[in-house]
């Protein structure tokens, strides 16, 4: 065996053998997430990205190195989820253009691979982290340069880079105290470290089964029709008042309450000209006439629910015919992709105007490949993506990268609360920077807590938290931890409200009861009697309660 060169049949195998160490380690990477809450996806998100480009590789017969970086460089970027999965494509990204031209790879374009892969990963990152998955592949990166010129063999070249990669993930509590403090290495690095493990197994002649690299998605999905049993008020009721001049505080409130005594699913948002209103409600006329005290009506629209829901398999049947016309239609204005998980809350963005939302969230995150079939299938212009997820955004920005026939804007919501009021914000009327400087404004302003359960004992923020407890997570970290989930929902929203709170939104989730919501519900109004409190069925797994403030 040449031990000074690799050619791209060797690669191939390296590559492939890096994704199944890593497929095979990713329920304990999943367990090394900070936070000990049920949905640690770092493993997970991790595997999905590299194996959608194993598959493609995979499929080759006899890849050279170009048909070979292709594939990978495709693979991972289409499939990549959660910041992890994004910036691991990154860095396959960078290494395949390093070495798509060449035909055998010495050490020392192995090492000016790795750090062009480097590059272009800390590129693809606003705010770069170290102690992260980019340190370890930086660290492997560097000591690659230092070993490449004097490297006899690849043998001990791959071994001095993993054992420095090694070492390095092993500081990275030191770089990151809330590593140190919960007790764990960096998950991504990690994850990173089993690739490089599994290539060098690879390099070293291991064999490996090709029938691991299939991966599912999460699906996406056109919303349908709220179910008729659900339906208290019959007729969907929108419009905009264009202002005859600002309406005070106190008269937006009694509006507000107003609204509230003849309907319910309210949303009004105000500003010194315009103010948006959406009511269901038995009698749109009532709400019509209420508002042309205040000035002219503009976007008048009345759905009828019932007659929606009698007429959904009539519209089911001739979904398809109506797709297919949909796309030769002229594109509208403007549309709109939200992330959602949970049918309550996939309903409250449909009755926003969200054209179709994509199923996945903390428990799966979507990949680009899902963000791009959403943008294909939504026909306009300039479309608004909201991730709702932290762990999203890198992907929605990376389907924003390789759109090229549409406007496509991710607005940075990282919670689902902040992705309703950014919804709400938005105004026809604006250009899409005045639109998205008007969103981002409004998601600032967003407090999001979340109750959910914890699956390990730890430590974090200075607060012991054992297996099984429930806690209350802020923006920022852990705000309640206890064993009751009304005590801890209490706990957190307390550290949430100050003396500019005006709304609080309770959105419960599958594994609560109405009973027990409306009990948080009346508690928190008891509470802060200053604040609106709204309660939603939510519907969504894992998680509790989500509650916004603002």
């Amino acid at each position: 065996m040449n031990n000074k060169t690799i050619d791209a049949k060797i690669l191939s195998r390296m590559f492939l053998s890096g994704a199944k160490n890593l497929e095979a380690k990713k329920e304990w990477i999943n367990e090394l997430n900070v936070f000990p809450v049920p949905d640690g996806d770092t493993g997970t998100n991790m595997t999905l990205t590299i194996m959608s480009a194993a598959s493609e590789v995979g499929a080759l017969t006899d890849p050279d190195m170009e048909s070979l970086a292709k594939a990978i460089s495709s693979g991972s970027l289409r499939g990549a989820r959660g910041n992890s999965g994004v910036i691991l494509s990154q860095l396959l990204r960078g290494f395949t253009r390093g070495v798509r031209k060449l035909t055998d790879l010495d050490a020392p374009a192995i090492a000016a691979a790795m750090e062009r892969g480097v590059e272009t990963a800390y590129k693809a990152v606003m705010k770069p982290k170290e102690g992260t998955i980019l340190t370890v592949a930086r660290a492997a990166a560097d000591r690659a340069a230092e070993l490449a010129d004097a490297a006899e063999d690849l043998d001990a070249f791959f071994d001095g880079i993993f054992q420095h990669a090694e070492e390095t993930l092993a500081r990275t509590p030191e770089m990151l105290p809330v590593l140190k403090e919960a007790g764990v290495v960096d998950s991504g690095g990690q994850g990173l470290l089993e690739v490089f493990r599994g290539a060098i197994d690879g390099y070293h002649g291991k064999e490996v089964d090709y029938s691991q690299f299939e991966a599912a998605a999460p699906k996406i999905t056109k919303i349908s029709p709220q179910a008729e049993a659900d339906i208290k008020f019959g007729y969907c009721t929108e419009f905009i008042i264009l202002l005859e001049k600002p309406l005070p505080q106190d008269e937006i409130d009694r509006f507000r309450e107003f609204l509230d005594s003849i309907g319910d699913s309210i949303v009004l948002v105000a500003d010194d000209e315009i103010v948006k209103v959406h009511v269901h409600t038995n009698h749109p006329g009532q709400a019509f006439e209420r508002a042309l005290t205040y000035g002219q009506l503009s976007r008048m629209k009345i759905d009828n629910m019932r007659e929606e829901h009698q007429e959904k398999l009539i519209k089911d049947a001739e979904k398809l015919a109506k797709e297919q016309a949909e796309n030769k239609e002229p594109p509208k204005d403007h549309g709109f992709i939200s992330v959602s998980v949970g049918e309550g809350l996939s309903q409250i963005f449909r009755e926003l105007g969200v054209d179709y939302l994509i199923e996945g969230g903390q428990t799966m995150n979507p990949s680009t490949e899902d963000m791009l079939n959403a943008i294909e299938k939504v026909n306009a212009k300039t479309i608004y993506i909201f991730p709702n997820n932290k762990n999203i955004i890198l992907a929605a920005n990376q389907a924003r990268d390789l759109t090229e026939d549409k406007e496509i804007i991710v607005v940075p919501t990282k919670t689902i609360p902040q992705g309703i009021s950014a919804m709400i914000s938005f105004v026809p009327e604006k250009g899409s920077e005045e639109n998205l400087a008007s969103m981002t404004d409004a998601i600032s302003r967003v407090k999001t807590g979340q109750i959910t359960y914890a699956v390990r004992d730890t430590r974090i923020d200075d607060k012991e938290i054992h297996e099984g407890d429930i806690m209350g997570i802020g923006d920022a970290g852990i705000l309640a931890v206890g064993r009751d989930r009304l005590q801890v929902a209490e706990e957190m929203v307390a550290e949430m409200v100050d003396e500019e709170s005006e709304i609080i939104s309770v959105y419960y989730g599958e594994d609560v009861s109405e009973e027990d919501a409306e009990a948080l519900s009346d508690s928190l109004t008891e509470k802060y009697p200053e604040c609106e409190v709204e309660l939603n069925q939510g519907g969504q797994p894992i998680y509790y309660y989500l509650i916004s403030v603002e």
